[in-house]
């Protein structure tokens, strides 16, 4: 236990990060001043790391130091969905189980993403 304050899980402090971060773009000083004191300043360092690799936040170097903001929900799901990709031990399958079970409006804009080859 750090400083005599009773450890937060990694998850919960996770989400109190990006509950900060909800409010616009921080820096880590900032980030740790809205979750609490009762943190080092490592610590924020570190979840803003793990969120950044991950996908959930993005950072801008701003000077000495970065400001985070939350990412666009949209490439946080579509990492997750990489993610499940990239572990699937029959990936043709779970594409195939996908394509099955999406709604008839998708299939057309799917068909003109993939024509377009849109990437972000």
């Amino acid at each position: 236990m750090a400083r005599g304050v009773a450890r937060r899980d990694r998850g919960a402090l996770e989400n109190e990060v990006l509950g900060a971060l909800a409010g616009g773009p921080l820096t880590p000083r900032e980030v740790l001043e809205q979750v609490g004191a009762d943190l080092a300043y490592t610590t924020v360092m570190t979840t803003l790391t793990r969120l950044h690799a991950k996908g959930a936040v993005t950072r801008e170097n701003t000077g000495r130091t970065f400001t985070y903001s939350l990412a666009d929900r949209s490439n946080v799901q579509a990492r997750a969905m990489r993610r499940t990709l990239d572990t699937a031990p029959d990936r043709e399958g779970v594409l195939a189980r996908f394509l099955d079970q999406l709604d008839p409006d998708d299939v057309p804009v799917l068909q003109r993403l993939l024509r377009q080859g849109k990437r972000r």
